[in-house]
């Protein structure tokens, strides 16, 4: 395979020096970093980002010496421990090691399954030149990437050899490993099948916040100082805990590939209410997502995550990818005004958008269209203590966790919004165990020691201009607007113009386009004449499909 001329002229820009810089490269040891913390006996933690004393791994691919947990090692060696089944339900899977390894269990006679979600269900190495033309930047990117890890001889071409060594998604398929995604219910997809599990021999339980991509556990193979998004992995041994994974695995397996359209994603699995376990000395709640908006949120998975912060006496601690649920923010408002000290992290990418709760916090707000969202409540008295962590070049915060008291976590791979409450297979895991809580501290701290808390100096000239440009800014609420989720298959006219850079031409082609063929994805909006990569990343959290 002839790699397009795209990704030659792309080479000299990014990979020049590269190889030189990071080949054998070991980053020096540091003096102050501290000793490793007890592991719980049933639950351990691991961090890719971790500074602890003697938490140090030479990435496989960029041979780079550096702190952190090695991640696919511990997934690898989980599975290499199979003597019956493996169950894993990922929204990507790129890593080639991990995927040898499944193949390896699987000639050895082990069950394994995988659930993929269906906009990733499709390996790297088999797009033509004209589908990665239509690629948007980001996913041109991803793309890049993918192909420099799979060329191991940089000759710009791939040959079968390399694509069957490197391309994990083809590991699988070589292997005959059975492969499904969210479409197996007859769907387009209703949501994402944000799932980050494993299920092994119906005992261990792998969940995590990382995606199995180099960007999501080692780091991005084209930036040289890129270490990861910051993520989490917890390894669990419980039966009664791995039965419920399990549960959730083969509602959405239904019976197969191949087989009848009987998969249940999304709404379609039936309602499931919080499993309590006791796991040694933790104290274990496990809910999975989605639940219907008909039902009262107190039962969905954002309001176990309330009912856990409600009993919040003397600190809460974050570190959010996403925080776009107003209900959360109103009841951590509740016990700031409780005098429970409150620290926040948030994404870059989405911890200054008019919708995030960020903003609320640091008793601000940002309109679109002299417009805010619906029932929004900037902070009356505001923290000093939200900001965003400062991360290498290409990494994100991607942890979706809370620590409350220093003795309960909130984990899971559960982004804190509508849409993940609502539409998508998500896990949420309420931990209560100070042993485990010490290490989600401790991840907190090593983020919080490197960030910039307030309201950014161009955030502030933005809201000064919207005073001056918006004679009364409403709320979406006394507009009529509709509140949660939009649906841009079924939306009217009216309605996908309250999506934050949608008029009402756009949302004319919006609706033409839909005609021709429903969207599938997020992603999938950039038919759309006009839209683009940064306005879809503006919809991220606003609509479903």
């Amino acid at each position: 395979m002839v790699l397009p001329r795209l990704f030659s002229i792309f080479r000299i820009f990014l990979l020049a020096g590269f190889w030189v810089f990071s080949a054998c490269q070991k980053e020096p040891a540091s003096l102050t970093r501290p000793e490793p913390l007890p592991q719980d006996t049933f639950i351990k933690v691991y961090f890719n980002n971790n500074q602890t004393r003697g938490a140090d791994y030479t990435e496989p691919y960029r041979k780079i010496t550096r702190p952190g947990d090695d991640l696919e090692t511990i997934i690898i060696d989980a599975i290499n421990s199979a003597n019956s089944t493996i169950a894993l339900a990922v929204q990507e899977f790129r890593l080639p090691k991990v995927a040898q390894a499944l193949a390896e269990r699987h000639e050895a006679g082990v069950q394994v399954r995988v659930i993929l979600e269906n906009t990733y269900n499709r390996p790297w190495s088999s797009l033509t030149d004209a589908e990665v033309s239509k690629l948007n930047l980001r996913e041109k990117r991803r793309y890049f990437e993918a192909i420099a890890l799979i060329d191991l001889n940089k000759d710009n071409q791939l040959s079968t050899e390399e694509i069957n060594e490197r391309d994990a998604l083809i590991i699988l398929k070589n292997a005959g490993i059975p492969i499904l995604d969210d479409t197996a219910d007859g769907s387009k997809g209703t949501g994402l099948m944000h799932h980050k599990f494993l299920v092994i021999d119906n005992y261990t339980v792998i969940s995590s916040s990382a995606n199995l991509t180099l960007s999501g556990v080692h780091g991005d193979l084209l930036t040289p100082t890129s270490r990861g998004n910051a993520n989490n992995l917890l390894v669990i041994k419980d039966t009664k805990l791995a039965s419920l994974f399990a549960q959730e695995f083969n509602l959405m397996w239904g019976d197969g590939v191949g087989g009848k359209l009987d998969s249940k994603f999304g709404l379609k699995k039936p309602l499931r209410p919080t499993e309590k376990l006791v796991i040694g000395n933790n104290i274990v709640s496990l809910r999975f997502s989605p639940t219907s908006t008909t039902l009262p949120w107190s039962d969905t998975s954002n309001g176990l995550i309330g009912n856990t912060l409600k009993n919040a006496t003397q600190t809460i601690e974050l570190a959010l990818y996403v925080f776009s649920e107003q209900n959360l923010a109103d009841l951590l408002e509740t016990r700031h005004q409780k005098n429970v000290a409150i620290e926040a992290l948030i994404d870059s990418s989405f911890a200054f958008r008019n919708y995030s709760e960020g903003l609320d916090m640091l008793g601000v707000a940002l309109s679109n269209k002299c417009q805010y969202e619906a029932n929004n409540r900037p902070w009356q008295i505001p923290l000093a203590t939200v900001g965003v962590p400062e991360l290498p070049e290409g990494d994100l915060l991607h942890h979706k966790f809370a620590v409350v008291d220093g003795k309960t976590v909130i984990t899971g791979s559960q982004n804190w919004s509508a849409a993940a409450n609502h539409t998508n297979d998500e896990t949420v895991l309420i931990i209560e165990n100070p042993t485990v809580a010490a290490h989600f501290q401790r991840e907190f701290a090593r983020l919080y020691a490197k960030s910039v808390l307030g309201v950014p100096i161009a955030i502030q000239e933005k809201i000064t201009a919207e005073e001056q440009e918006c004679p009364e800014i409403t709320t979406a609420s006394e507009k009529n607007i509709p509140q949660g989720l939009i649906n841009i298959n079924t939306a009217t006219k009216k309605e996908l113009e309250t999506l934050p850079g949608i008029g009402p031409k756009l949302a004319q082609k919006v609706i033409e386009t839909r005609q021709e063929r429903p969207f599938t994805s997020l992603e999938d909006l950039q038919r759309v004449s006009g839209i683009g990569a940064s306005l879809v990343n503006k919809l991220e959290g606003r609509v479903t499909w």
